[in-house]
């Protein structure tokens, strides 16, 4: 999970979404292990002002608004394209909403998963904590990436505070790992240590300069 603390609260544009057959939206896009590209007028982008090139671009199932679907792409500049439309890949518009066109919104992305394998888990193994990633290993180069957190397969949280990446049995009075109802609550939880082992299947980072 990568998270970019200059996109809060993005300005959010209303747009009609248009499926494009010259898109494309395979099984590494469907996989989360790349993002897929979608096409947007310069001025818009210029509003959005994706720092990072990533935006989300969020659907109305029905007219109702009440069902959304959301995509997270890299943006591609497109002059010949409205301001207020988006040209997506069609496959994704067949697949999550059955249709060609649909009503929506875009806005600065500002937090999207990406998944990685290979050779750059291995680069991750043994890193902790606050230790600081090159923004390549995700195709993001010119940004490093914090380590904040994570978790195992089991949702067993790392934590700071506690050493190793083994799991243990530790006395919290707050998160995470323990949420208290009561003030002054504690209670005795497993949670993950603060370095990353093969067994964390989730890493939480946020960009930094």
């Amino acid at each position: 999970m990568i998270s970019d603390p200059r996109a809060k609260n993005p300005r959010v544009v209303p747009v009609k979404v248009i499926g494009s057959e010259s898109l494309e939206y395979t099984d590494v896009h469907k996989e989360q292990r790349e993002l897929p590209k979608i096409k947007l007028n310069p001025t818009l982008i210029k509003l959005l002002n994706p720092e990072l090139g990533i935006v989300i671009v969020r659907i109305w199932k029905n007219r109702a608004g009440r069902e959304k679907v959301n995509l997270a792409a890299r943006v591609a500049e497109d002059a010949s394209i409205d301001i207020q439309t988006v040209v997506v890949p069609m496959a994704f518009m067949r697949e999550k909403l059955g249709v060609s066109e649909a009503l929506g919104e875009v806005f600065r992305a500002p937090a999207f998963q990406i998944r990685i394998s290979g050779s750059v888990i291995q680069s991750l193994v043994g890193l902790k904590i606050g230790d600081k990633i090159d923004g390549r290993i995700i195709g993001l180069p010119n940004i490093r990436l914090e380590i904040r957190g994570g978790s195992d397969l089991a949702g067993f949280p790392m934590r700071v505070d506690v050493a190793g990446p083994a799991k243990k049995y530790v006395l919290l009075s707050q998160g995470p790992g323990f949420r208290p109802k009561e003030e002054g609550e504690r209670r005795r939880k497993l949670v993950r240590g603060n370095t990353i082992s093969e067994d964390i299947v989730q890493i939480n980072t946020v960009v930094t300069t």
